[in-house]
């Protein structure tokens, strides 16, 4: 099974700036689109951001689009999420997985708690 370890998540301040990065592995990591998920306390998972399998394409949620930015390092098997511009309403566990319904197994996430 392909497994997700998230990690580079803290307490920043509104404004501020995080760098998440998750390293894959169990699997061909090369061969998936990936994104980065996010579930708030008592929200639903959602999406954010997502990024084709060579890194040409990404998209983003309108709420952290010029934001946040998403990359890849197939060499490495890690995906990364630059946030900047932070707001409380970020605050969440981020996790990632594929952007589809085919989803692999779910790490447990880092948190990222941005102060109001």
């Amino acid at each position: 099974q392909v497994q997700f370890r998230e990690s580079g998540g803290g307490l920043v301040q509104p404004g501020g700036s995080l760098r998440l990065s998750c390293a894959a592995s169990g699997g061909i990591f090369r061969l998936y689109t990936m994104g980065w998920y996010r579930q708030a306390p008592g929200n639903q998972r959602e999406l954010v951001a997502s990024i084709s399998v060579g890194g040409g394409t990404t998209n983003y949620a309108d709420s952290v689009k010029g934001r946040f930015t998403i990359s890849r390092d197939n060499a490495k098997n890690t995906v990364d999420l630059q946030m900047n511009s932070l707001k409380p309403e970020d605050t969440a566990v981020y996790y990632c997985n594929r952007p589809s319904s085919s989803t692999f197994n779910w790490g447990q996430g880092t948190q990222v708690t941005v102060s109001s």
